[in-house]
Formats: structure tokens, sequence, C-alpha cells
């Protein structure tokens, strides 16, 4: 670990990918991503005419990383295009380390924002997204 990296934390990995309405790219759509762990911190970003867009790594620097607590951030991600607001991604991060919303590789999704939204569990950190993308679910085990 370098010093540049002491109580570094990720509250919300580097996320690329494509969105697209009706199987169609959205173009010029506005994307605001949130990660809140003791307060609030926000970024945007413009799908170009292919519908891509591309947020980088969200870090946060805190002592607390050391301490003997439970490392959660809420994580959100809006979509405002024409006139609409879709609420693209919903989830609570729950590891400190870049990438464990895909286990370990890039996050990189498909989202078509006519579809309805899908659960996913992926390293306990609970997701509710209008996206795609490769990462296996936790298997959760009920007790029935």
């Amino acid at each position: 670990m370098a010093i540049s990296d002491f109580g570094k934390v990720c509250l919300f990995s580097a996320i690329s990918g494509v969105i697209t309405l009706d199987g169609k790219p959205v173009a010029n759509a506005r994307l605001v991503r949130t990660a809140n762990r003791d307060s609030a911190k926000t970024d945007e970003t413009t799908t170009d005419k292919d519908g891509h867009f591309s947020l980088p790594v969200m870090f946060e620097r805190t002592v607390t990383k050391y301490l003997p607590q439970e490392f959660v951030v809420k994580q959100d991600i809006l979509v405002y295009y024409k006139d609409a607001k879709y609420d693209m991604w919903s989830g609570v991060k729950r590891k400190p380390e870049e990438n464990t919303e895909s286990r370990g590789k890039p996050l990189v999704v498909k989202c078509e924002l006519s579809q309805e939204k899908k659960f996913k569990q992926v390293n306990n950190s609970p997701i509710i997204s209008l996206c795609e993308w490769e990462a296996e679910p936790d298997i959760i085990n009920t007790g029935f």
C-alpha cells in the first residue's frame, strides 16, 4: 500500500456502459451519481450519440477504514432524459475495495430504460437496477 492510499475507500467503482430506450441508444441523457457514506458525494456525465457513458471511480479518505465498524455506502444513479427521470441504479456497497459491485471485474453495464428494475446481490451488496452486468449474484440461503 502506498502512503497516498492511506485511508482510501471506494464509494462507487468506475462505471461505464450504454443506455438504451426501447432498444435504441439514448443520446444526451444526463446521469447523476450519488454515493453517501457519511455525507453525499455527487458527480455527473452525459451520454454520447451512441448512448455510451463513463464515470470514474469515486474515492474518499477516512480513518474509520481502520476501525471495527461496518462499511456501508448508499449508491444511486439517476438518468434524466426528455423530461423523464429513471432510477437506473440503487444499491448499498458493503466493501471498501474497488469493483466489488462486479466481483473484481470492471463495472460495464447495459441499461434499458423501458425494462423493469431487477434485484441482484453481489458481495453481500443489494442492488436494484435497470442494468445488466457481468457478475454472478450471491447465492442467498433462505433457510428453507
